[in-house]
């Protein structure tokens, strides 16, 4: 008996809002890089927010410095 297992791939997302992508990167003759992403609607808010988060810190760090240098 042979058992086959399906390509994680091509078999049906685990989200059905899941999105995708795959790439090729070349770099120069001999250099082949390759990649793939996947993220939900969940993932992009999450990051989204987190992003945010860290840009609301850099911005206090940066506006505290500038206050002590006078």
């Amino acid at each position: 008996m042979t058992v086959v297992q399906e390509d994680s791939s091509t078999t049906v997302p685990s989200h059905p809002e899941e999105m995708k992508s795959v790439f090729d990167l070349r770099v120069g003759k001999y250099i082949t890089l390759q990649g793939s992403a996947r993220i939900t609607p969940a993932g992009v808010i999450s990051t989204g927010i987190a992003v945010a988060a860290v840009a609301l810190a850099f911005g206090y760090l940066s506006a505290s410095t500038r206050r002590r240098r006078y």
